[in-house]
């Protein structure tokens, strides 16, 4: 009583199928399925990364400040 059977879903499927057509819906699963895979991709170089700052982080962090600084000068 409380779950969905199987006639249910077919009938949902049918009108999802008809509501949308096969060609907008097998273009939407293609590009689900390249987000879940750039996802999983993304998440996985995360975890190897290193936690050290490499030199090129340290670089850019010390060039964005003397851009504050710059700038803060220049508006003074």
């Amino acid at each position: 009583m409380g779950g969905i059977s199987i006639w249910q879903l077919a009938i949902i499927a049918v009108i999802v199928v008809l509501l949308f057509g096969t060609k907008k819906l097998g273009s939407l699963g293609s590009d689900l399925g390249a987000s879940i895979r750039g996802f999983k991709k993304a998440m996985g170089e995360e975890d190897s990364a290193p936690t050290q700052p490499t030199q090129s982080h340290t670089e850019a962090l010390s060039h964005a400040g003397q851009d504050a600084k710059n700038r803060d000068t220049l508006q003074s």
